[in-house]
C-alpha cells in the first residue's frame, strides 16, 4: 500500500481523516452517556410480575436469583465431580450477570448542538473512510491492470 498524500488517489489520507473524525464522534457520544441503575433487573422484575404484582418494587430483597449459585456451590463443596453442580454454578453466574447488567439504565445528557456535531462527525468520518477505501481499491486495481498488460512489440 503506497501513501500518496499529495498524489491523485489519496485514498489512504481520506481513510485516516475519516477514521479520526469517526473516532472523535464516537468519543463524544460515549462521553455524553451516563449509566445509572434501575430498580428491577430482568429476572427479578419477571419474578415480581409473576407473583401477581405490578413490578414496582414489591420486595426489597431479590436474593432468589442467587439460589442456583448457592445450591451449586454447596454441591461442589460436597463432591466436586458432580456435573450438575457445575451446571448450577454456571447457571447461577449467568443469572447474576444478566441481573446486574439489566439494571443499568443509560441516560444521555447532551446539548442539541453537540448531538448534531457528533452525528455529523461520525457519519462524515464513516463516509470519508468508505470513499478512501473505494478510491484506494480502484487505484490498486488500475495499477495491477497496468502491470499485467503484455507490452506490444
Amino acid at each position: 500500500m503506497e501513501l500518496n498524500p499529495g498524489g491523485r488517489p489519496g485514498g489512504e489520507v481520506k481513510f485516516l481523516i475519516g477514521a479520526a473524525l469517526a473516532a472523535v464522534g464516537v468519543w463524544l457520544f460515549f462521553d455524553s452517556v451516563r449509566f445509572t441503575t434501575g430498580h428491577m433487573g430482568m429476572i427479578s422484575g419477571a419474578i415480581s410480575r409473576g407473583r401477581g404484582g405490578g413490578g414496582l418494587m414489591e420486595t426489597t430483597s431479590m436474593g432468589v436469583v442467587l439460589v442456583p449459585l448457592f445450591i451449586g456451590i454447596i454441591v461442589l463443596f460436597f463432591d466436586v465431580r458432580k456435573t450438575w453442580g457445575w451446571v448450577l454454578v454456571a447457571l447461577g453466574l449467568i443469572i447474576l450477570g444478566v441481573e446486574v447488567v439489566s439494571r443499568f439504565r443509560p441516560v444521555m445528557a447532551i446539548k442539541g448542538t453537540h448531538l448534531f456535531l457528533l452525528i455529523i462527525m461520525m457519519a462524515g468520518g464513516l463516509g470519508l473512510m468508505f470513499r478512501g477505501y473505494v478510491e484506494d481499491r480502484k487505484a490498486s486495481e488500475k495499477t495491477k491492470a497496468r502491470k499485467t498488460q503484455i507490452p506490444k512489440e
